[in-house]
């Protein structure tokens, strides 16, 4: 009778000492710390902070957003991938940040896109080549003309690799002298515009909608198919003659590889409720020209690892990658 006994109270010391998984129903019971790799004020942080709000009312539970700037969204990557899996930790990246990264910079070969476990893609970004008014730059061709005009003094930021390679394009092309320089967020870039010291930038469209309407930005080209609904008078950079590889930017939601289904799927319903209302995406997404996707774990993986198949491509194409 003894070891039966025995071989029980075994087995319930080992159950009590195992970890348990969270699951959906018990989930969340302290607070949700959301990483975002742009700095105050831009897309991703306005965007996660407006979510934030709804999903801390609907779970009951503080959602903290942390700015983790630096290494074109690596650091953020890293800090994310490497938190514990339980789903108290999650961030928002870029298609850049979770394809390309690990191809391109020098020295830095962390590949977040297979570190992390997805949740949704949240949206496309349509993203603009813009001058400030004060440049005097509508298209191509005055935008050279003016980089031709000052040689070496004019500078321009990008955060999206595929559209750096457009204007690297056009510097080649047209023989313009335009410098690339860094920005913490879309935020910063056009405050740099406006100012004048960085008078061109490719920045979501949604940082300078306010700024197109009062005409103290020209909007030059968009990177996607179609014009953007927003601004239909901006051609597109296939329309002005672009036949380069362009990769649609998009935001995603994710969190460490491990977190348990269960909690993956209870945030990612929580989410897609949120941004899928009707109020939500015209005033939070397509007012500020982004393209809803908000898709399920599965489809965005599948877009995951398309996406880095194609990155392969379009960086050897381009001869960038890092040694």
């Amino acid at each position: 009778m003894l070891r039966p006994i025995r071989a029980a109270l075994l087995l319930v010391a080992i159950l009590a000492a195992t970890p348990v998984q969270p699951l959906a129903q018990d989930y969340p019971n302290r607070p949700i710390r959301v990483i975002v790799p742009h700095g105050p004020g831009g897309l991703s942080d306005l965007f996660m902070r407006q979510v934030g709000d709804e999903l801390s009312r609907r779970l009951g539970k503080p959602i903290v957003v942390e700015n983790k700037v630096g290494a074109n969204g690596s650091i953020a990557a890293r800090q994310c991938a490497g938190a514990d899996p339980d789903g108290y930790t999650i961030c928002i990246l870029s298609a850049d940040m979770l394809a390309y990264n690990h191809l391109v910079m020098p020295g830095n070969k962390y590949d977040a896109g297979a570190q992390l476990a997805p949740i949704t893609n949240l949206f496309a970004l349509t993203q603009v080549l813009a001058a400030s008014a004060a440049l005097d730059a509508k298209t191509l061709a005055q935008l050279a003309a003016a980089a031709k005009a000052k040689p070496g003094t004019l500078s321009y930021s990008c955060p999206a690799l595929a559209m750096a390679l457009f204007v690297e394009h056009f510097k080649k092309d047209t023989g313009s002298d335009i410098v690339r320089v860094p920005f913490k967020s879309g935020a910063d870039a056009v405050t740099s515009m406006l100012n004048g010291s960085t008078p061109v930038s490719v920045l979501g469209l949604g940082n300078i909608v306010p700024h197109l309407r009062a005409g103290t930005i020209h909007g030059i080209a968009v990177d996607t198919p179609e014009r953007s609904p927003l601004f239909p008078d901006i051609p597109t950079v296939r329309e002005i003659g672009y036949r380069g590889d362009i990769t649609l930017a998009y935001f995603g939601l994710l969190a460490p590889l491990g977190t348990p289904q269960a909690v993956i799927d209870r945030l990612h319903k929580e989410v897609v409720d949120i941004a899928g209302a009707a109020d939500f995406r015209k005033r939070s997404m397509i007012d500020r020209g982004f393209a809803p996707v908000l898709d399920t774990p599965q489809q965005f993986a599948e877009t995951l690892r398309a996406d880095r198949v194609a990155a392969e491509r379009v960086v050897d194409a381009a001869g960038v990658r890092a040694p």
